[in-house]
């Protein structure tokens, strides 16, 4: 089996944690390419004795950790983006946060995410408690939950109050979710893109930020829908069913990285729409 057939089924989601890691999606795709190039000058790069996925995370964490590239990003990467990022996140440290969103995240067990940062179990577990408080006592929002399944808008619900923010409100549909920002906008939004009465989820997200500017995570039973390496393509990406711990991981990471929430637009934000 070839090194590429090995590792392509990975790539989307290694997108998606590149993503999550820099607060951009050029950012991440930018160390995405340089694993890729790593592997091609020297294929003995991915490490055979090593699950494919933990290898390929592996040469992400040593140049992720680089100082030639997480320092001093070259052309193709969004500089800009990366300083953002890492002035947001400075309260928690580089390696804290990959451990976090290595299991919370990309479901690795402790024991992956330790091979794929050269840490011990124990380490990494110390790392996902320090990220966890941390990353609870950084950012408080309201809410907006864009959900026809009313048992899951219940579970999104108690997520967000469990993290310490505020419901801001829970819609059903399109013509719903636009009412709900009359008197207020939310700092967030968390939509599903099939909804109750046969409208798109990224129809309505694609509305209402013609008014205002925040994150958006979309949820839905089929990512490889919105995951598919065109652009552009949504930052955060929850698949059903979901765990509250990627949830969580999620809601924290979506809003440590967005400056603008609450604002009024620069432009329309386009999205992709599920074929």
């Amino acid at each position: 089996m070839s090194i590429s057939t090995q590792i392509a089924p990975h790539l989307p989601y290694l997108r998606r944690y590149a993503r999550a890691l820099t607060g951009e999606q050029a950012s991440g795709d930018a160390y995405v390419m340089a694993v890729l190039e790593a592997i091609v000058a020297d294929p003995n790069t991915l490490d055979r004795k090593l699950p494919h996925r933990v290898a390929l995370y592996r040469i992400f964490t040593r140049l992720w950790t680089s100082i030639g590239i997480n320092d001093k990003p070259d052309a193709t990467a969004d500089s800009a983006g990366l300083v953002a990022a890492d002035r947001r996140l400075s309260a928690i440290s580089p390696l804290a946060r990959q451990a976090f969103l290595l299991v919370t995240v990309e479901d690795f067990s402790i024991d992956e995410a330790a091979l794929v940062i050269e840490r011990s179990p124990d380490e990494v577990s110390g790392l996902i408690e320090e990220a966890g408080r941390e990353i609870a006592d950084l950012v408080s929002t309201d809410v907006l939950i864009i959900e026809d399944e009313p048992l899951i808008a219940m579970d999104l619900e108690d997520l967000v109050t469990s993290l310490g923010h505020r419901v801001h409100s829970v819609v059903r549909t399109h013509r719903q979710a636009l009412q709900a920002i009359d008197k207020s906008y939310p700092g967030i939004v968390l939509a599903d893109i099939q909804l109750a009465d046969g409208s798109s989820g990224i129809d309505a997200v694609n509305d209402l930020l013609k008014s205002f500017s925040a994150p958006v995570i979309f949820i839905t039973a089929y990512p490889e829908r919105l995951l598919t390496g065109d652009r552009p393509e949504p930052a955060f990406l929850i698949a059903k069913p979901f765990r509250p711990e990627m949830v969580k991981a999620i809601i924290s990471q979506a809003l440590f990285f967005d400056q603008k929430s609450g604002t009024p637009p620069h432009s329309t934000v386009g999205l992709p729409v599920a074929k």
